[in-house]
């Protein structure tokens, strides 16, 4: 297949005539999957930019469009739940095209028996995580599958955003010397769910970072700052979405594990449970690649957001042939991160 995005450098895959897909599939063999089998099925410019939306143009306007699906268990865990995921993970991964979040659609698939006052307590919670992000959910659809066919409930939303500007905002615009910022700490979101999951009471509460990440995005571009790529660390953490950004842009990155925020209860949990915070997934913070020049004007946009108070500048892109991830640590070792070949925490969005 002729990759139109122009890269340079090759995606790998999966050599296996077959991928098998388990419960819990990892960074790994997802990306597998994805390169072998919809990749080339699909493939068109707007695909192949390989982002958390694809931008479109339609009667002159350039629109961001996407879409997602969320399974987390149990549907409601402590600063969020299932409605609230839905509508915020959406929202934010428009904002991680540059855009304007307008409209979003809804799909319920219900397990037959499911409670109508859950049922009620989860739209409520979309209504109101709407009214928050400055949208509308403005069409859907409902199923009703068997009992023990999906779990008691699932969600599948979609989104559209206006791009209200030139910049490519995307993976291949990512640039040696680009500054990589963090908007805030990391792992509350998938520590929160596995507790209530697990039955896990730690001696500080640690409730989800779940939230609309599309203001503090709009005071970037407010400020003019030279943007070139965005990603949310939802599943698989900040380490997937650094590692998939440097595969997509064909770029080395270096990160510093002191410059990491993670907070002292969530640190604390990894290390109880065996967890490698990195990959925890978050559903309130995002990394943004900008013009290293910009680096300390992006910090002060960011913490006086009042969504971003934590935001810490953590790497920078390196000249190299690309393609890796590498953290340096307390004692100036490096590691290389990868992509897990199966997920620590399935279930969590």
């Amino acid at each position: 297949m002729k990759d139109e995005s122009n890269l340079e450098c090759p995606i790998p895959h999966s050599l296996s005539d077959t991928i098998q897909l388990a419960h819990g599939a990892g960074g790994r063999q997802m990306r597998g999957l994805i390169e072998r089998l919809f990749m080339p099925a699909f493939a068109n410019p707007a695909l192949l930019a390989r982002h958390d939306a694809a931008v479109v143009e339609l009667a002159g306007a350039r629109l961001a469009f996407t879409t997602d699906s969320y399974v987390v268990s149990p549907l409601f865990f402590p600063g969020g739940d299932i409605g609230k995921l839905a509508v915020f993970g959406t929202v934010n991964d428009l904002a991680m095209a540059g855009a304007r979040p307008s409209f979003l659609s809804a799909g319920m698939i219900l397990e037959e028996g499911f409670p109508l006052r859950e049922l009620e307590r989860v739209v409520a919670s979309m209504r109101e995580a709407a009214a928050i992000a400055g949208v509308q959910l403005v069409t859907g659809d409902t199923k009703v599958v068997d009992h023990g066919k999906a779990d008691r409930m699932f969600i599948n939303t979609a989104g559209i955003g206006l791009v209200a500007h030139n910049l490519e905002i995307a993976p291949r615009s990512v640039r040696p010397g680009d500054a990589v910022i963090l908007s805030g700490d990391i792992g509350r979101h998938g520590i929160a769910v596995l507790s209530v999951r697990e039955g896990i009471a730690f001696e500080s509460s640690i409730v989800s970072d779940c939230a609309p990440l599309a203001a503090p995005v709009q005071r970037l571009l407010d400020a003019s700052v030279e943007l070139h790529c965005l990603r949310d660390c939802t599943r698989g953490g900040l380490a997937s979405a650094l590692i998939e950004i440097a595969l997509d842009g064909c770029v080395a990155i270096e990160i510093d594990e002191d410059r990491i925020p993670i907070a002292d209860p969530v640190a604390s949990a990894c290390e109880l449970l065996g967890i490698d915070p990195l990959y925890v997934a978050n559903e309130g913070r995002f990394v943004a690649f900008v013009a290293g020049r910009d680096e300390e004007r992006t910090l002060r946009v960011l913490r006086a957001s009042g969504v971003c108070p934590e935001a810490a500048s953590i790497g920078r892109v390196r000249p190299a042939d690309g393609g890796c991830v590498t953290m340096r640590g307390a004692l100036g070792n490096l590691r290389v991160l990868d992509l897990l070949s199966g997920e620590q925490l399935p279930r969590i969005c």
